[in-house]
């Protein structure tokens, strides 16, 4: 079909960027006060790099420092931060929704044209009055094809990383964030109760799962009413199925003697949680138990070492000496554990707290971490199947405090039948 030329005249003139302040701006999750801390940590960044602007295109970035997650859906989006403005740049399908749920302003870009996006940047950077020599990026989370469109929109301009910085910075929890991560805390506990008291023969891992997940979400909104729901999820997990820790849920039903894998990860607000726990319907046989006990027992010393002035590589290297005398270091799936905030399965991850051989960052208060052993044994052999369990804990001046209270171990997680 031949689009004539008047149409395509008049496609031609349609706006490139718009200002869609639809509605007025809603409660966000954290206060005025706690964004301009954030973007004053970044603009302390930018200051020693000399950088004229950041243009923050990952999830974790323009969530950490904005309040709006994006969903892509094959679009860019884009938080550009100057000295004196943040704006967001978002796509015209969104409308109004990312004004109405960020800290700052905001411009749309349209379809219209396919270089609209970068055409978006520019013009947020026009606004603050700034000619951008010395750019910021996020080369943990840009892909090669963008980099290179957002250098040749602004020619000339050097492109910088400034991701290991901001992951740096968003390691140290606000006490505003550590009240919402207490809260997610709570909530996947009350998923683990209500997924506890489902299981029984029959019923099969994905219908586990929505209950679990159901039960959470209902608390999500009845804590969080001012934000978005969404992005909650369960795995739940029985059997060989419990090999892997991220192994989503079957239609496999529950047996008599089945291992299981307890999963809840509530997200309050782009804020993910969890609660991770072994069970087992029914009685376990001896060498099931005894591997248990085992993670447990390194579950149990890993709580013990979380506290400022420890170093990551070290607590990994103690538990490491755990499994080598049980014999079971193989049998070790990841590391022990990582740092919570902005994260999800699909975006965010402060790499560089991770309680890891490999990793020399020393904890300190305000830091998120979880302590979260896990070993596997392989289908055939006497006590098949992954074991975990997963608490969080926040680090204080005196120590560390467990926000998880849901019980584990043997004592506490064997479901009767």
């Amino acid at each position: 079909m031949t689009t004539s030329p008047v149409a395509a005249r008049n496609v031609s003139e349609l706006e490139r960027l718009k200002t869609l302040h639809n509605g007025t701006k809603q409660q966000l999750t954290f206060s005025d006060a706690e964004f301009e801390r954030r973007l004053g940590g970044l603009r302390r960044i930018m200051a020693a790099m000399e950088l004229d602007a950041v243009i923050l295109t990952s999830y974790h970035g323009i969530k950490y420092y904005s309040d709006y997650l994006y969903t892509t859906f094959g679009r860019n989006y884009a938080l550009v931060v100057t000295q004196e403005q943040s704006v967001t740049v978002t796509a015209n399908i969104d409308a109004g929704m990312p004004w109405r749920t960020s800290y700052g302003d905001n411009i749309v870009y349209t379809d219209w044209r396919r270089d609209n996006f970068y055409y978006g940047l520019q013009e947020a950077v026009r606004r603050a009055g700034v000619r951008a020599r010395r750019i910021g990026v996020e080369d943990d989370a840009l892909p090669v094809m963008s980099r290179a469109n957002i250098a040749a929109a602004f020619e000339g301009a050097t492109l910088l990383d400034v991701s290991q910085d901001a992951m740096r910075q968003r390691m140290i929890k606000s006490a505003e964030e550590i009240e919402v991560i207490k809260h997610g805390a709570r909530i996947g506990d009350l998923g683990g109760e209500a997924i506890k008291a489902a299981i029984r023969e029959g019923i099969t891992e994905y219908e586990v799962a929505l209950i679990g997940t159901e039960a959470m979400v209902h608390e999500i909104a009845k804590t969080f009413p001012h934000r978005e729901v969404r992005d909650t999820w369960v795995w739940f997990q029985s059997g060989i199925n419990t090999d892997g820790a991220h192994n989503w849920a079957t239609t496999r039903k529950l047996q008599r003697g089945d291992i299981l894998s307890l999963n809840c990860f509530p997200m309050t607000s782009g804020y993910y949680t969890a609660l991770e726990r072994t069970l087992f319907l029914g009685e376990p046989d001896e060498r099931s138990l005894e591997l248990w006990n085992v993670n447990v027992e390194v579950h149990k010393r890993g709580l013990e070492l979380i506290k400022p002035g420890a170093v990551c590589k070290d607590i990994a290297a103690e538990l490491n000496e755990i499994y080598i005398d049980r014999g079971l270091l193989a049998n070790r799936t990841f590391g022990y554990g990582h740092s919570f905030g902005v994260l999800s399965h699909y975006y965010g991850r402060e790499a560089g707290l991770e309680l890891r051989e490999d990793i020399e960052t020393v904890l300190e208060p305000g830091m998120v971490v979880s302590m979260e052993p896990m070993i596997t044994v392989l289908d055939g052999e006497p006590g098949a199947g992954g074991y975990r369990e997963h608490d969080i804990l926040v680090v204080n001046e005196d120590g560390a405090e467990n926000i998880t209270k849901f019980g584990f171990g043997p004592e506490n997680n064997i479901i009767p039948c």
